[in-house]
């Protein structure tokens, strides 16, 4: 006897979790030394992460529930919804390191950004399936609004400030439009304006510009702007090919800052060295392919807003991936953007449970729409 069908995809869920069972043992080891001298609990950080999981796996657990025409049908109130959080952000937000991006809510702090990014990209979504003639035609009617929401979200962004953000969510808007079949010509216009639009962001804060500049030269000033690259590259180094073992660094003693956060994975190279940095990589874009080919199957079943929306979760988690990693490995400036479903952080690692679970929910409908065909199918095949 056959077993039953089954209706998600057990790889994207063993994948998740497997990145998510990792998160937490490298913040663990991260966050060990910082959670013992601020707070004389080791474990601090380990349990608030642990929280935060629950919380993730919660909150999906619901969102799988939910079908994609409700997704498709409230994409522009969660938009709206973005909107308001990330204008109560600057006007009540709470500020750390000159920064003001995060909204208090006594468990975690919401990091209303992390929401204006799954809400961009379920709107657009949307927005390609209605307007696709637009999209593809000639004209740049069908670009317009996608540009002015877009610039709108940018503008609140960098007020944080926040040009992460901003750039991931920027290249993940082209991606989905060059999927809809945006003209060479129009996409190649808009890519241009967005690289100059960022060159100018930076050029116009000097603390930019010296990332970058420490960035292309963290040696030259190892105890200033280059201190947290150069600690970084330390921590690669001592990892070599099968790291220091696990538990083990010395840069996580308060060497290099933000250790359990934006640079947890350079903690992670020195504990389980070039093996343990390829082996995360491969999960995360073995979940990255697996979106791709979600899409594609959404595509084939004629779920046009399933397709899109699974390319451009795809498309965001490789692209912050490739952000993060670089950072750590002095390949591109530091961004503060967070490694997906491992770093540190409630909002960033519920948001992104969320949209894995999207994820399902589109294989899921996929494959209930193909199982619903199977009879008329066999019914054809009959006749003939």
């Amino acid at each position: 006897m056959s077993s039953p069908e089954v209706l998600f995809d057990r790889q994207l869920v063993w994948i998740a979790l497997g990145l998510m069972l990792t998160g937490l043992v490298m913040v663990t080891s991260a966050s060990f030394p910082i959670s013992s001298r601020l707070t004389d609990q080791p474990f601090h950080f380990m349990f608030r992460h642990a929280i935060f999981l629950l919380l993730a796996l919660s909150t999906a657990s619901i969102i799988l529930q939910v079908p994609l025409r409700k997704w498709s049908q409230y994409g522009s109130i969660l938009l709206g919804l973005s909107f308001f959080l990330l204008v109560v952000v600057l006007v009540a937000g709470k500020s750390v390191n000159g920064a003001s991006r995060w909204i208090p809510l006594g468990l975690f702090n919401l990091q209303p950004a992390e929401v204006a990014k799954l809400s961009l990209f379920i709107f657009m979504s949307g927005y390609l399936v209605r307007k696709h003639h637009e999209v593809r035609s000639s004209f740049f009617g069908g670009f317009i609004k996608p540009i002015i929401i877009f610039g709108t979200l940018a503008s609140l962004l960098l007020l944080q400030p926040d040009l992460g953000t901003v750039i991931v969510m920027l290249v993940t808007l082209f991606g989905m439009l060059f999927i809809a079949g945006a003209k060479l010509s129009q996409f190649l216009a808009l890519m241009v304006v967005g690289i100059l639009s960022v060159v100018a962001l930076i050029l116009l804060e000097p603390y930019r510009v010296r990332r970058v500049t420490s960035f292309l030269d963290p040696w030259e000033d190892p105890f200033g702007s280059g201190y947290q690259l150069t600690q970084s590259l330390m921590a690669f180094g001592r990892g070599e090919w099968l790291g220091q073992g696990l538990g083990n660094s010395i840069q996580k003693l308060e060497y290099l800052p933000e250790a359990h956060t934006d640079f947890v994975f350079a903690v992670l190279a020195e504990e389980l060295g070039f093996i343990g940095v390829v082996l995360v990589l491969i999960l995360i874009f073995s979940l990255v392919i697996k979106a791709a080919l979600i899409g594609r199957k959404a595509f084939d079943n004629d779920l046009l807003f399933g397709g899109y929306l699974a390319f451009g979760i795809g498309i965001w988690f490789a692209f912050q991936t490739l952000v993060n990693v670089g950072a750590a490995a002095g390949m591109v400036p530091t961004k503060g953007l967070t490694l997906p479903l491992i770093s540190y952080g409630g909002s960033s690692l519920i948001i992104m449970t969320v949209a894995v679970s999207i994820l399902l929910r589109i294989d899921f409908e996929c494959r209930v729409r193909v199982l619903s065909q199977l009879p008329k199918k066999k019914e054809n095949d009959e006749k003939k």
